[in-house]
């Protein structure tokens, strides 16, 4: 597989647009000049996450995280570095040269998550094309989707498919391309028994179901015989790629429609989610017919607060989604509920009303859930009073699970109103159930549940146990680092050391010529590889700066830069914003910044081998001569200590 080229490299970071990449998994607000949300590799429930248009970089203070889009893409999708380019340059139209067929060697060089992507696609692909030009596919296939009154630009856009009902249509055209038996069990679509191998969607019409970037996670496969023996409908096996309970079928194609509404509208199946985007209704998924969970809620919550819920006629289906929806609620969100006339679902409302007919009835049928759940259970307790008591209760128990104390309020006010009962009664059980709920969740745990406190300090390759000291030393190595990838390219005027006259010189250059007039070089082995591609870079009259860094391969580079950019976006969320606090840049004085970093970093050069002069000393092995010898250096780097003390304080009065 062919090598994407540096050029190439450039022309898709140069289109790529952070906030457009990461928009796409994350509700984005303005923020000054910055975008905010809720951190993706969390739980947490006020913004940390922090996106900069004008650096391209993104830092999840939460958790530490930091880099560019390619290193979201890997963090969020597992994408190795060529699959997060080539997303990137697909979605931004730059064109990457022709690359032949993987082989089947490369296929099996790849990591197991990777070959099952690979695999899924092409299924995709091939069952899309079946659908389309079989004669069986366009048979059966495409004429149940026709049926429906499914177009052929929505069939294209949600790359609805066939697969053959022969025993091993699939199985073998995949075997035949090169792909793993192991791989193509693994995600799903084979089989085998007694040495025997079946394509496991045969005769069904399938559905592909697409991460949040639209990879393709598994397929949902619909049988046509009408058989009570037979599924109605398959789903891929759970895998490393697919976990059904963190999924929300047609998210990749509404989440821009959610955050542009801020709603999401929840229905059961593929087939209602495919109808309404057909309708012009876009911002609407589909739990894929099982009960919603914890962690399909906090998918919809990264894009909007708001959920509408849209049921059919079935009431034993409305009570059992009630648990579902107390998820909901505890995560503050804003539920409301539309209910179709008996016999109707989402799907087929669609198809005998207009366009408009189907968004007016959605916008007037929208009531609230409390009140909705409050009317259903009403009709079960109506004539018995013992009854009634349990469903208010549990009513009252979807209440507390809201955060929002002045939203529950308000439902209490209209609990009281609508079951004729004090207010204060509904008050004191509310308050009753919260207590209850909130001493469960503060018990102490057990000795052996509490997680021991991690050592986040930076650690050298040498030893996992660094002193205070090594860490003290490495942060004026990050400092330098800081100046010259920050600020490498600025010019600041010094004296020249040959005729003592002003002249202009880098950044870059001052560093470089400060540390090697004295041989002093980098210890900490990141920076180490950073700075030799700086020097590098200056032999050959170029300047390697955070743009080139942002991106390379190597992510740990990536996100220490981001990392060092991302202080600038910390201090101006924490200070600026909350205290209205304004600092003094480091740029309005570039020269006394720079040379008070490097002869804080000679001072502690300094200090670390008088340090090491003392030991040898006092360990008495040494001859009278070397003895003089090393107290003749160490009082020379007493006075040479004595010197930049004296430098130090005169920047530092400045």
């Amino acid at each position: 597989m062919s090598k994407i080229s540096a050029h190439i490299i450039d022309q898709i970071m140069q289109a790529s647009q952070i906030e457009d990449v990461i928009g796409d998994f994350v509700n984005l607000k303005r923020a000054g000049s910055n975008l905010k949300g809720l951190s993706p590799f969390t739980d947490e429930k006020t913004p940390s996450f922090v996106v900069s248009p004008a650096k391209q970089i993104f830092k999840c203070f939460s958790t530490g995280k930091g880099g560019s889009a390619v290193t979201f893409l890997m963090e969020k999708e597992h994408f190795s570095y060529p699959e997060a380019l080539r997303f990137l340059a697909n979605k931004y139209g730059v064109e990457i040269p022709e690359e032949s067929e993987p082989t089947a060697k490369e296929l099996a060089d790849k990591t197991e998550r990777e070959s099952l992507f690979i695999i899924n696609e092409f299924a995709k692909n091939y069952f899309y094309q079946n659908l389309q030009e079989s004669t069986e596919g366009k048979a059966v296939g495409l004429s149940y989707f026709e049926e429906r009154g499914f177009t052929k630009e929505t069939i294209e856009k949600f790359q609805l498919g066939y697969c053959l009902n022969v025993s091993d249509d699939f199985t073998k055209a995949a075997l035949k391309k090169g792909y793993t038996l192991s791989y193509l069990e693994k995600v799903g679509l084979v089989k085998s028994k007694d040495e025997r191998h079946f394509d496991f969607f045969r005769g069904r019409v399938l559905f592909p179901i697409q991460s949040i970037s639209g990879r393709i996670l598994g397929f949902g496969g619909r049988s046509l015989v009408n058989d009570k023996k037979v599924a109605k409908y398959f789903n891929s096996p759970e895998s490393i790629i697919y976990n059904k309970s963190e999924i929300l079928y047609g998210l990749y194609f509404s989440k821009g429609e959610i955050v542009k509404y801020d709603e999401c509208l929840l229905c059961e199946g593929y087939t209602d989610v495919i109808s309404m985007h057909q309708s012009g209704i876009q911002n609407v998924v589909s739990s894929s017919g099982t009960s919603l969970t914890k962690e399909q809620v906090k998918l919809v919550k990264r894009y909007t607060k708001n959920l509408t819920i849209l049921y059919d006629g079935d009431a034993a289906g409305i009570k059992a989604s009630f648990r579902g929806i107390d998820l909901i609620l505890e995560e503050g969100m804003n539920v409301k509920v539309v209910l179709f006339p008996d016999g109707e679902d989402p799907d087929s409302f669609a198809k005998k009303n207009s366009d408009s007919e189907l968004a007016l009835f959605i916008k007037e049928q929208k009531q609230d859930f409390i009140t909705f759940k409050a009317q259903i259970l009403l009709k079960d307790g109506e004539n018995d009073p013992l009854k009634k008591s349990d469903l208010i209760r549990e009513i009252v128990q979807s209440v507390g699970l809201i955060p929002d104390q002045i939203t529950r309020s308000v439902y209490v006010k209209e609990i009281a109103r609508q079951f004729d009962i004090e207010e204060s009664i509904i008050s004191n059980e509310l308050m009753r159930l919260r207590r209850n709920s909130l001493s469960k969740q503060f018990q102490e745990p057990e000795f052996n549940q509490v997680p021991l406190p991690e050592n986040d300090l930076i650690k050298s390759q040498e030893t996992t146990d660094p002193t205070k000291e090594d860490v003290f030393r490495f942060k004026h190595e990050e400092e330098l680092m800081r100046m010259m990838i920050c600020f490498g390219t600025r010019e600041i005027e010094t004296l020249a050391m040959d005729s003592n006259e002003l002249h202009k010189t880098s950044v870059v250059e001052l560093i470089h010529q400060e540390l090697e007039q004295d041989l002093l070089t980098f210890e900490y082995p990141l920076f180490i590889k950073i700075y030799d591609k700086i020097i590098e870079g200056l032999s050959e009259k170029t300047f390697y700066t955070a743009s080139y860094f942002k991106r390379i391969e190597d992510q740990e580079i990536v996100s220490f830069v981001s990392d060092i950019e991302s202080r600038e976006i910390e201090l101006s969320t924490n200070w600026i914003t909350k205290f209205s606090i304004f600092t003094k840049s480091e740029s309005d004085d570039l020269y006394s910044t720079v040379m008070n970093i490097i002869y804080n970093f000679k001072y502690k050069k300094v200090e670390e081998k008088l340090l090491s002069i003392k030991s040898d000393i006092s360990k008495g092995d040494l001859s009278d001569e070397d003895i003089l010898l090393a107290l003749g250096q160490q009082m020379l780097y007493e006075n040479v200590k004595k010197v930049i003390s004296e430098k130090l304080g005169r920047i530092i009065l400045k």
